[in-house]
């Protein structure tokens, strides 16, 4: 009588697991050699790599790996390295060219735009807005009203120096205080601010005469703000028939600039920004469109 065969051997046939299912019966063959010897290989190198690279995610972060090594971190590393020599190289040129010339080149225009809007941003926008348009003794730079002159140049110079700075090259120019000071009395105050209100088609103050108001106004105010009050650049005397009043066009408003006098002051940004950064923020501001 023939041995019964051994569980395993060949002649035993397919081992299962005892499991069957409508008569489908579920085997229980064992894994192909090269195959668990691959998946113990992939398990020993996953290990190796989270002892050695970035790989556990953390509450506040991640685990750096013994090697500290991250391609992110290389890839950000060199793309930084290559964006500060081509900014270097740009800051460069624009230091070396002047407003005009950046204007004209559409490669260094495109870059002192671009360092303009940031420079403006952390530097200007805390006084003249984020959109520049200015606000109460702070004038709007989006409109072609400028007291110290609107080309490309002139702004560089105002930004360079600023406007009563205490820089040895800033503009000079105060608005007397012609009623604190007693030059002019209230009554005379209030007439020449309703002329001069009557100029950008605005009312003045009730009961004030305008023929009188211009008399006062020749005798005191032709000098800086010219003869039919359209202003003076050289002086930083706005143009009064324009519309446009920095310090605002109510009546006790003007009444109150005649009295007290006006002495705004624009800082002087050289020493505190570049020579380039000033340049492009002379371009940045003219192509807001109220440049001329």
């Amino acid at each position: 009588m023939a041995e019964p065969a051994l569980p395993g051997s060949p002649s035993a046939g397919p081992q299962t697991t005892g499991h069957e299912w409508d008569g489908i019966r579920e085997y229980n063959n064992p894994l192909p050699r090269w195959w668990l010897f691959a998946l113990y290989a992939t398990i020993v190198w996953a290990v190796g790599y989270w002892i050695l690279f970035p790989a556990w995610p953390l509450v506040g972060g991640y685990t750096s790996g013994v090697l500290g090594y991250s391609q992110r971190a290389k890839v950000l590393g060199e793309v930084a390295a290559v964006r500060r020599e081509r900014d270097a190289r740009g800051q460069a040129q624009l230091a070396d060219a002047t407003v005009a010339q950046i204007r004209a080149d559409p490669a260094l225009l495109r870059l002192a735009l671009a360092t303009g809007k940031a420079a403006f941003g952390d530097n200007c926008a805390a006084c003249h807005g984020t959109a520049a348009t200015g606000r109460i003794g702070y004038p709007n730079l989006q409109d072609d009203d400028w007291l110290w002159g609107g080309t490309p140049e002139e702004i560089e110079r105002t930004i360079r120096f600023g406007a009563r700075s205490g820089h040895g090259e800033a503009h000079l120019g105060d608005m007397p205080a012609f009623g604190r000071d007693g030059i002019l009395p209230p009554a005379d105050v209030e007439a020449a601010a309703t002329y001069v209100l009557s100029r950008s088609g605005k009312p003045g103050v009730p009961g004030a005469s305008v023929e009188k108001g211009a008399e006062i106004f020749a005798g005191n105010c032709a000098a800086c703000h010219g003869p039919e009050a359209k202003g003076n650049p050289e002086m930083g005397a706005p143009n009064l028939t324009d519309g446009i009043w920095l310090y605002g066009s109510a009546p006790e408003q003007v009444v109150a600039t005649i009295t007290n006098g006006r002495r705004g002051v624009m800082p002087a940004w050289e020493g505190r920004l570049d020579p380039a950064t000033i340049k492009s923020l002379a371009v940045y501001v003219h192509g807001f469109g109220g440049g001329r």
